[in-house]
């Protein structure tokens, strides 16, 4: 059931969200080589914490973690660890909040130190590839239009996306109906309607669509070993259009 939400419940969300977006922010400054991700981990509880909301992630599901941090072939889904950054690697960093018993939820793919340009590109186009996708949230229009927008800017660019990861609706659970493959038709799947509440998060492969999940049960790699990048934003959908509550 997708549920459309209201004045009050929209507020705990966007509220929860700009916590998320500031952590983003915060933690960004903290990525330099030789930290660790149960460092950045760390900081960010605390960061959430400060902010008067509670981390999104960590014990849903049984995940261990505030942060989901997900290095070079690494999806989504790494569990924060004493794993050193390096210099040259790209991390994707999924965090969420709970604000007044609501979620928000945002990820972006950051640089360590200086990176080679087919880690920039594979950046910069699954970037694109999500804003190009949001461009589609409109009432009346359809969850397949943000798939099928997100899908041919991504393969066009010669990068491949994940179909067995998808967005989601948001509200009081982090996922809730309706999901929003990265893939897709024009004028299919459910209407999109003012009052939604969609995270929306292409996750681009620099080779094979083909995903694996790790021994610890939770990281979800390439594959075939190749890269792999995240970028997400919440966003509401209003009679006018699209609000980003990420930005």
């Amino acid at each position: 059931m997708i549920f459309l939400k209201n004045k009050n419940q929209i507020k705990s969300i966007d509220y929860a969200c700009k916590v998320v977006r500031d952590t983003l922010f915060y933690i960004e400054e903290q990525i330099v080589p030789d930290i660790t991700t149960l460092d950045l981990d760390r900081m960010a509880e605390e960061f959430i914490i400060s902010k008067g909301a509670i981390p999104g992630f960590k014990g849903l599901y049984g995940f261990p973690g505030t942060l989901c941090v997900s290095i070079e072939d690494e999806v989504v889904h790494g569990v924060p660890s004493n794993r050193e950054l390096k210099n040259g690697e790209i991390i994707s960093i999924d965090v969420g909040s709970i604000y007044e018993e609501y979620y928000g939820d945002h990820a972006k793919t950051f640089a360590v130190g200086k990176i080679n340009d087919n880690k920039k590109k594979l950046m910069n186009i699954t970037r694109e590839s999500l804003m190009i996708g949001i461009d589609e949230v409109a009432p009346n229009k359809h969850i397949g239009d943000i798939g099928y927008a997100v899908q041919n800017h991504a393969e066009k660019n010669n990068f491949s996306v994940v179909k067995d990861l998808v967005g989601h609706g948001i509200g009081k659970n982090l996922h809730e109906e309706p999901q929003i493959p990265n893939y897709g038709t024009m004028h299919t799947g459910p209407e999109i309607k003012a009052g939604m509440c969609l995270a929306i998060e292409p996750m681009l492969n620099e080779g094979s669509d083909k995903i694996i999940t790790k021994e610890d049960g939770w990281t979800i790699c390439t594959l075939d070993g190749k890269l792999s990048a995240h970028f997400e934003h919440t966003v509401l959908v209003t009679k006018e259009g699209v609000k980003i509550l990420t930005i």
